[in-house]
């Protein structure tokens, strides 16, 4: 028995190596880079000049003339290709602070005078409405109808009408 327990306490030592063995830390196998002597750095280049700073532009004064919003025969109901015309002009009238504007409608000779001056104000009306959805303080906006007063074309024909059916946007003051 007695041999047991040596050949028993000889394992235990030869398996409590292995483990103890593997617990050690591991030797680095590289070896580091021998120093080398660092070249001076560069000198710092000298930083560009500056470039002089551009020339201030003056604000671009803004295109308050607004006289192509067309309407269909009979109707105070804003046409597709107006839509466009109107942003434009909303977006400049934003940039025009101060500036109060004119709304004035206009109609063809077709119809009674009465029929004309409503269609004309309702015209009007509607660009106003338009303008005060897309941002512009409706405290700046006047619309006014002027029936068939004032027409830019000849009633006499068609196409001369249709330019007569018109809301035209003018500023009051700046």
């Amino acid at each position: 028995m007695k041999t047991f327990k040596l050949y028993f306490a000889a394992i235990l030592m030869v398996g409590s190596a292995f483990v103890f063995q593997s617990c050690k830390p591991k030797k680095i196998l590289a070896k580091p880079a021998p120093a080398t002597p660092q070249p001076a750095p560069a000198p710092a280049p000298k930083p560009a000049p500056k470039p002089a700073a551009p020339a201030p532009v003056a604000p671009q004064k803004p295109d308050l003339n607004f006289t192509n919003i067309q309407f269909d025969f009979n109707s105070s109901v804003l046409r597709t290709d107006a839509i466009q015309t109107l942003d434009h002009a909303a977006s400049q009238m934003k940039l025009a602070t101060g500036t109060k504007f004119l709304i004035n409608g206009y109609a063809s000779a077709e119809g009674t005078a009465a029929h004309n001056m409503t269609l004309s104000v309702d015209r009007a009306n509607a660009v106003k409405q338009y303008l005060v959805n897309g941002g512009i303080d409706g405290s700046t906006l006047t619309a006014k109808g002027y029936g068939t007063k004032h027409p830019i074309a000849s009633n006499k024909t068609e196409a001369g009408r249709e330019q007569n059916r018109r809301v035209e946007i003018k500023t009051v003051s700046q």
